[in-house]
């Protein structure tokens, strides 16, 4: 049987500090909910649940996933010997117009997940970062808006259009905030258990 898990209504574990966890990742259903057990890590999430032994937990990945209704949004997926995974992710949904961040409770948890870990096993991929593949396709497009964008504010400079240049820099400007920062904290790699990625923690 799997370990109690905190209650669903709470949105932040109320165990020992760092132990327990609970977000949720739709307006519908309950909270996804997550504990640090003897046993190992005990979940709940879509209607599916289990309890995780530290030995079996193969890989985690920390990643930064902003949204339109979070920009400060980080997430950590846990995968499991059998090919299986849960994502913990550091907002919640409040409202239909709110998500709210849980920056201290995700960090404590995050953080305390890899020192029962590191207390367990030494054969778990830390992995930082979204997938080669994803991060060169958003390489790639960074790189050609900003082409674009150059083409464009020559051309309005040239035709002395100086609103639609002062447009063009603000767009870019805000581009590469958003576009620049999702690349730069995202970049693929491993990390250690002595120095977990700071840009990937709230």
């Amino acid at each position: 049987m799997p370990t109690l898990l905190p209650r669903q209504t709470a949105i932040a574990g109320e165990s020992s500090p760092g132990t327990s966890y609970a977000y949720k990742a739709s307006l519908i259903g309950s909270a996804y909910a997550f504990e640090l057990t003897d046993a190992g890590l005990s979940w709940q999430a879509g209607g599916k649940s289990g309890v995780w032994p530290y030995a079996d937990i193969t890989a985690i990945r920390l990643s930064y996933r902003p949204v339109t209704m979070q920009s400060r949004r980080y997430r950590a997926d846990v995968e499991h010997k059998s090919g299986q995974s849960v994502a913990i992710v550091s907002a919640s949904w409040q409202t239909v117009a709110l998500m709210a961040p849980q920056d201290r409770d995700y960090r404590a948890f995050v953080v305390q997940l890899h020192r029962r870990l590191r207390e367990t096993s030494n054969r778990v991929a830390l992995i930082a970062g979204i997938g080669s593949l994803v991060y060169a396709a958003g390489c790639l497009l960074l790189a050609l808006v900003a082409i674009a964008i150059t083409g464009l504010l020559a051309r309005a400079v040239a035709t002395h259009q100086f609103g639609g240049a002062l447009f063009l820099v603000g767009f870019a400007a805000l581009f590469g905030w958003q576009m620049g920062g999702f690349i730069w904290r995202n970049k693929p790699r491993t990390y250690t258990f002595d120095d977990l990625p700071a840009t990937l923690l709230p």
